[in-house]
């Protein structure tokens, strides 16, 4: 490189001039064999110059869209009519889920139709002629902001989204549709709870079973101060849905002093003073262990909520947000047995809940 800093084996005609600046602004060599060529001139496409063949575009792209709508009502169908656990032989995938098969080649099929049908509708139908605009200020003035809405209008007049309706309708069809296809799948989050978050295993005539020694509890089984866990007669551990179904079931029993007793319902609903409430706390949930005999109140070991089973298990401390369902019972050939099912929903609140 010589001292003025050019390079001696580059020849000069090819080399900038001294206009040139860092940022952008104009090269004037000498000699410029790099000049702009500018746009080439634009060639109109069949469908500019053949109405004819526009219409055949226009029902290809409509036929599209008509195909992604079949698609996602085919997803539907399928959700509904294959069960979840049937397997069969797909060549070449072999051995698959139905299921996740055509649920896979429905949606992919919706989606993949609505954007082929976008497609082909910008690359033969809409306006393919290539405008240079000028860079502008990034502060908009107004009669950009004036230009930039003419543009608009002038896109979707040549977009043709006025005159094509049958591309129109078919695409908001489409689109319309295929987010079903995810509504649908929501319904994959679990089996609708219906009433089985208001209803437990509990019924008239039901006894309680120790949950500890699996026997039918008689009166005489519960002392003053002390906690005894139960359960439905004839909820097994060996029943498959055993853990489900204790988890609204679990009852806990106490014998508190009669006159100790504040609630006149509880009062009622007891057997010589003899009460069964949930075991569930109404916070998220935690089976609640801890019994303090001389208050009456037991704790949750999860967040501390505290209830007062001397006054209609009713929450005294801590964030559980009601207070503990009581089980109604009574005695009947020496056994305790429950009256009816809890009056209230066990458990947590959820969002259905009065």
């Amino acid at each position: 490189m010589s001292e003025t800093g050019r390079h001696e084996d580059v020849p000069e005609k090819n080399l900038p001039g001294e206009r040139d600046t860092a940022h952008g602004g104009a090269v004037e060599p000498a000699d410029n064999p790099f000049a702009d060529p500018g746009l080439p001139p634009h060639e109109p496409r069949i469908q500019d110059i053949d109405e004819r063949a526009a219409k055949r575009s226009e029902r290809a792209v409509a036929f599209l869209f008509t195909l992604s709508m079949l698609a996602t009502v085919g997803f539907i169908a399928a959700y509904v009519i294959f069960p979840v656990d049937e397997i069969t032989y797909i060549w070449p995938f072999g051995h698959v889920s139905a299921l996740n098969f055509w649920l896979g080649l429905t949606l992919g099929v919706a989606l993949f139709c609505i954007g082929a049908g976008a497609v082909h509708w910008a690359r033969t139908l809409m306006s393919d002629e290539e405008v240079a605009d000028d860079r502008h200020p990034i502060e908009a003035a107004p009669e950009v902001k004036a230009k930039v809405m003419e543009d608009f209008r002038a896109g979707a007049k040549e977009s043709a989204i006025g005159r094509r309706k049958l591309v129109r309708n078919t695409m908001f069809g489409a689109l319309a549709l295929v987010p079903l296809s995810g509504v649908v799948l929501l319904r994959d989050l679990g089996p609708l709870p219906e009433k089985k978050l208001r209803t437990t295993g509990w019924k008239k005539g039901i006894r309680l079973v120790n949950q500890s020694t699996n026997l039918p509890l008689r009166p005489e089984d519960i002392a003053v101060g002390s906690l005894t866990f139960a359960k439905p007669e004839g909820l097994e551990e060996d029943d498959h849905e055993f853990n489900q179904k204790i988890a609204k079931d679990a009852l806990m029993l106490v014998r508190i002093q009669p006159q100790n007793i504040k609630d006149k319902q509880e009062l009622d609903w007891s057997h010589e003073g003899i009460v069964a409430y949930s075991k569930i706390c109404t916070h998220v949930g935690c089976p609640i262990s801890l019994y303090e005999q001389q208050t009456h109140h037991v704790l949750c070991p999860c967040h501390q909520s505290t209830f007062d089973l001397a006054d209609g298990g009713r929450v005294i401390f801590g964030p559980a947000g009601h207070a503990l369902p009581q089980l109604h019972i009574t005695v009947k050939d020496g056994f305790l047995e429950a009256v009816s099912d809890f009056a209230e929903p066990v458990g947590p609140s959820f969002w259905e809940r009065g």
